[in-house]
């Protein structure tokens, strides 16, 4: 089937697009470009555009939520192909201002969650070597 369009961007709503830019710039590479106060995009090498907006009154997803609310979207980023670099990457995104939600499992998942500074879900996963 033919592509109607092509996706342009990931759009992330947040209480300050700048610092939630720089966060995932430090992730998954790129350098943010403010477009006003209230919107940064990020260009991540080799992946997608991620826009930053503000958002009065923002409110992070429950994660998980006891009522089964839906997380809305996550990101998950490729760490390495093992443990080692997972455990780096790791340590890296908490200093950048991450927090821990999930590690239960996560050798036999192949991820872990975390909460970015603004409280969106996301994932380092272990790359699976063929």
């Amino acid at each position: 089937m033919a592509a109607v369009a092509r996706l342009r961007s990931v759009v992330v709503d947040c209480p300050e697009p700048r610092e939630l830019a720089r966060f995932y710039a430090a992730v998954g590479g790129g350098v943010p470009e403010e477009q006003d106060a209230d919107r940064v995009v990020l260009h991540i090498p080799a992946g997608p555009r991620l826009a930053f907006q503000r958002a009065e009154g923002y409110a992070p997803p429950d994660w998980p939520s006891a009522d089964h609310d839906s997380q809305q979207f996550h990101l998950d980023f490729d760490a390495g192909g093992t443990w080692a670099e997972v455990d780096e990457a790791e340590g890296k995104v908490l200093a950048l201002g991450a927090r821990v939600l999930d590690r239960e499992d996560d050798e036999k998942k192949g991820f872990r969650v975390y909460a970015d500074p603004a409280g969106h879900p996301f994932c380092l996963c272990r790359v699976e070597q063929p």
